[in-house]
């Protein structure tokens, strides 16, 4: 069965389907301890890989490479990968994508923003006109084999939300994202115009969307839930800390004491996880034996 087959029958199951930001291979590997699902934020990967804000610097060749890497070490893990606007041309969109099934991942997240894109919870986003983000989507859904493609609007006038999300729902797109979405409410009426398209709800810490429990989602029918950066945010949030403890010490390390404390011997076992974990039997495939999913 492929990753795309896996995911959309995970999705399809009862309840929210959890997806967790990773922003490098170390916040991967520690995320695969605790979920089996990732999700390749574009937030944290330009925050990681350039030290640069969400508006578009991303180029799909590091993006693509840094997807490989993570299914080299975790066969077993959904992969949903952000690929923003599909790095604005349709034709580049496509070859993303069919690069990206190719080499085993999940799904993917294709926003309608116009170039310069902001993140999904930034102010002054700006959507492309209804049909030409209809035609890229089409485009990319024609490509596609059978890896589950995220339709995602970023829409603010309330008209045009619900206007979009409605559109979006009726195309082969398997899932639809409002990005944004500022209370419980509007997760509601965005729930009552897709219909029975599955739906995907994003939280991030800070932003303007209201912070729910997969219960609480999942008695409003959101069916995919993706977490952007909690690994980012805590490793912005302990590295602080740490080289500030560091300082106050006078440069003297910290005693690495007990099972929780975090050394050398505890990053090292970590990573040695990545290298024993079985490889796919083939490209775009699940590994035969298969587990914690």
């Amino acid at each position: 069965m492929t990753y795309g087959k896996q995911l959309r029958e995970h999705i399809a199951r009862p309840g929210t389907t959890p997806l967790i930001g990773v922003h490098d291979m170390h916040s991967a590997s520690i995320a695969a301890g605790h979920y089996d699902g990732m999700f390749v934020s574009g937030f944290g990967f330009a925050a990681s890989h350039y030290g640069l804000p969400d508006i578009g610097f991303i180029a799909w060749p590091d993006m693509v490479a840094f997807v490989e890497r993570l299914r080299g070490a975790f066969p077993r893990h959904h992969l949903l990968v952000d690929i923003d606007d599909g790095y604005v041309d349709p034709e580049v969109a496509c070859h993303v994508v069919e690069r990206l099934e190719r080499i085993g991942a999940s799904g993917v997240i294709l926003e309608d923003q116009k170039r310069p894109r902001r993140c999904g919870h930034a102010d002054g986003k700006q959507v492309l006109p209804l049909s030409e983000y209809l035609a890229k989507l089409e485009m990319v859904l024609a490509t596609r084999r059978e890896l589950v493609v995220v339709a995602r609007t970023d829409a603010t006038d309330e008209d045009d939300i619900l206007h979009r999300a409605e559109r979006l729902a009726a195309t082969d797109a398997d899932v639809v994202l409002v990005d944004g979405v500022r209370s419980v409410e509007w997760i509601r009426r965005i729930r009552e115009v897709v219909g029975g398209k599955p739906l995907l709800f994003n939280q991030i810490a800070g932003g303007k969307s209201p912070r729910l429990s997969l219960p609480e989602l999942s008695e409003l029918g959101v069916d995919v839930a993706i977490y952007s950066t909690p690994c980012l945010f805590a490793a912005h949030e302990a590295m602080h800390s740490a080289l500030a403890d560091l300082k106050a010490a006078g440069g003297r390390l910290p005693a690495v004491e007990g099972a929780d404390g975090v050394g050398v011997a505890t990053v090292t076992q970590l990573l040695e996880r990545n290298i024993a974990r079985l490889r796919p039997a083939a490209p775009g495939t699940l590994p035969r034996e298969r587990v914690g999913v």
